[in-house]
């Protein structure tokens, strides 16, 4: 089964923990220094947070996942730093988990859900150096 993309440990597979969308919110910052004549000058100071929201959906019933959801709350409850790749090769950095959520439907006689819609919020963590090979490695090591 591919693995088209991990969150540290997290693998999304194509039906048991798979995701349906990615999108991604950069925000640097700009301050406007003033001129005398003429249009506000622009100096760039900086990023300002680079957040990932991750959309996707289980069936738990027929597939599990349902655990691997739970390890990415554990995750996010213990201030873990996790690196975020795809299987083609991007590598996102370094994230910590800012939120988890969940939208359970279609419950079988036990209680269970036969579908769960997911989301991660996701935010890149400015702490620390890391380089490409130093998160491939963090996967393996």
């Amino acid at each position: 089964m591919a693995v088209p993309m991990a969150l540290g440990p997290f693998m999304f597979h194509s039906l048991r923990f798979g995701y349906r969308g990615l999108r991604r919110d950069l925000s640097t910052k700009w301050a406007d220094i003033e001129t005398v004549g003429g249009l506000n000058r622009l100096q760039w100071t900086g990023g300002d947070s680079d957040v990932t929201d991750i959309e996707g959906v289980m069936f738990p019933h027929e597939f599990g996942g349902l655990a691997v959801l739970e390890g990415v709350r554990g995750a996010a409850q213990s201030g873990m730093v996790l690196p975020l790749i795809t299987l083609s090769g991007n590598v996102y950095g370094l994230h910590v988990v800012e939120g988890v959520s969940e939208d359970q439907s279609f419950h079988d006689a036990l209680g269970r859900p036969r579908m769960d819609l997911f989301r991660l919020r996701l935010k890149r963590y400015a702490g620390g150096g890391f380089s490409p090979v130093s998160i491939v490695q963090s996967l393996f090591g």
